[in-house]
């Protein structure tokens, strides 16, 4: 992290007042969800500013010291007089939107007109300064939130080599799960789940292509919303592929989660019949209150056709589990949903990616004043500083994004017609079993860090929704050894209120989900 950025925010911490001898400790604050903090900064127990700085602090404690989690790359020197200003229009005029004062993480790839860089974790970015903030950006700014800092990521997003280690950046490092520190955090949005989950801040945001958003949410043991596509604006985002990228929340529980996502989505791209349903300030579980079987009538099926599907025993008896625990809940199940996955769609899907990245990135870097300035640049960077951007994996991919020849090349038609065929079978599937949602593992548990073997997720179902455009929410099921493992719900384009129902209810019955105990390692 910047230790500049770092200190200029803590020397304005210690000019702080001291909080009331009753108020709530830096432990307490730290405790709440974003939906808890929210009540008491509304109730006036709390000062934005107080509660940016315990997370500020945190952040001091175990981003750089303690475990060393490398999850925050960047921290915002504005933090607090912004959280100042929130609580003097708090005070003068009530809050400005649903997340007043509520801090967050924002993953480095996305653009903030401000005094951090949008550096896709990349040396190469580490002077790019955003002339404007993205859309999504401004939607948070709008609702008030408190934006503290940038979060480590996979680099380039997972999207320069296939032999890439989750979590690492050239410029923040390894990021460490908080669960077992010498297991993945998966990625690419790496930092922003740690960060949740290791109490750095109540929310973040974190950026998806394929997993990347679902799968560090459920190896961190949060929460995490890979949205419809075209739901959040993907302008200001470093791109792999906007057929595929989006935002979305990462958050510790579903209700907090659905409350950031409510706040980020563009007006007017959800279909009225898709809206959320009116509320008070915080989406509350609607389905699950009061209803012992919140589920029922609910037709779930059961996906047996993800990536590595029998391949982890132990995984598979847990997903028998989850399952179970859904039937309890009144869901009517179909089992086995077969969805078309395999070979076919994750060649087609990297053909796509390779195609459109090779023209989107460009588009991207064009707007960098201090940096390069175009893929072939990028390329040109990691050679000549290849100690520092390529010391444990090169950049293959970016090379096989420069043979592409553009999109109007047979190769990416065909791919783009064979990603539309698994969609068609998709909605088929829906449509023909009466399906409100589909469940799968989301990952397998977390694996060793291991520069030399690169990533070994064993277990995936994030391509289900990746490529059809569907919304995917992955909540944490269990732990698995001291490593968490979660489930996701997968349903048709814009059910997301739908969806957070499901979740929130097979939450509920999970009940409380433990901490993260940093273990330096596990006997296997």
């Amino acid at each position: 992290m910047r230790r500049w950025a770092l200190a200029f925010a803590f020397s304005c911490v210690a000019c702080t007042a001291k909080p009331p001898p009753n108020a709530a400790t830096d432990a307490e604050i730290a405790a709440l969800d974003a939906v808890g903090l929210e009540a008491r900064l509304a109730s006036g127990e709390l000062s934005a500013e107080r509660v940016a700085g315990v997370f500020l602090a945190r952040i001091e404690a175990l981003n750089d010291a303690g475990p060393s989690l490398h999850a925050v790359v960047e921290v915002n020197p504005d933090a607090l007089p912004i959280a100042r200003e929130l609580d003097r229009r708090r005070a003068k005029s009530g809050p400005v939107g649903p997340l007043h004062g509520l801090p967050i993480l924002i993953k480095a790839n996305v653009d903030t007109a401000d005094g951090m860089a949008t550096s896709a974790g990349s040396v190469a970015l580490a002077r790019h300064r955003a002339a404007a903030d993205a859309p999504v950006v401004a939607r948070l700014r709008a609702a008030g939130a408190v934006i503290l800092g940038k979060t480590n990521l996979s680099e380039w997003a997972n999207f320069r080599s296939t032999r890439s280690t989750s979590g690492w950046s050239s410029l923040g490092g390894q990021t460490r799960n908080p669960y077992v520190l010498d297991r993945s955090p998966c990625g690419s949005s790496s930092g922003s789940a740690v960060a949740v989950a290791a109490g750095l801040a109540p929310l973040a945001l974190g950026t998806e292509t394929d997993g990347s958003i679902v799968c560090p949410s459920a190896v961190n043991g949060v929460a995490g919303i890979k949205p419809t596509l075209g739901l959040v604006s993907g302008r200001g985002i470093v791109p792999i592929a906007h057929s595929q990228d989006t935002a979305g929340p990462i958050a510790r529980n579903v209700r907090d989660a659905a409350l950031l996502m409510r706040a980020i989505e563009e007006p007017g791209a959800r279909p009225d019949a898709h809206t959320w349903p009116a509320s008070s300030r915080t989406p509350a579980v609607r389905s699950a209150a009061g209803d012992a079987r919140p589920l029922t009538g609910v037709r779930l099926g059961v996906v047996r056709d993800y990536s590595g599907a029998g391949n982890d025993p132990e995984l598979d008896s847990a997903f028998g589990r989850w399952v179970e625990q859904l039937r309890e809940l009144g869901a009517e199940l179909v089992d086995p949903i077969e969805t078309g996955l395999g070979e076919a769609v994750e060649s087609a899907e990297l053909t796509v990616l390779l195609h459109e990245f090779r023209v989107q990135i460009d588009e991207y870097l064009r707007d960098v004043r201090d940096g390069p300035r175009s893929l072939e640049e990028v390329v040109a960077f990691d050679v000549a500083h290849a100690d520092v951007a390529m010391p444990i994996f090169g950049q293959d991919l970016f090379l096989a994004a420069q043979k592409t020849t553009g999109l109007d090349a047979p190769a990416y038609r065909d791919a783009v017609a064979s990603l539309a065929r698994f969609r068609e079978r998709l909605a088929a599937t829906f449509a023909t079993q009466r399906l409100a949602a589909l469940v799968a593992p989301v990952a397998s548990p977390a694996w060793r860090i291991d520069p030399e073997a690169g990533n070994r997720i064993g277990v995936g179902s994030s391509t289900i929704a990746a490529v059809s455009g569907y919304p995917s929410i992955a909540v944490p099921a269990e732990l698995l050894d001291e490593l968490p493992v979660g489930l996701a719900f997968v349903g048709p384009p814009w059910t997301e209120p739908q969806l957070t129902d499901m979740a929130s209810a097979f939450e509920a019955t999970r009940g409380a989900f433990a901490s993260p105990r940093y273990l330096a390692t596990i006997g296997h």
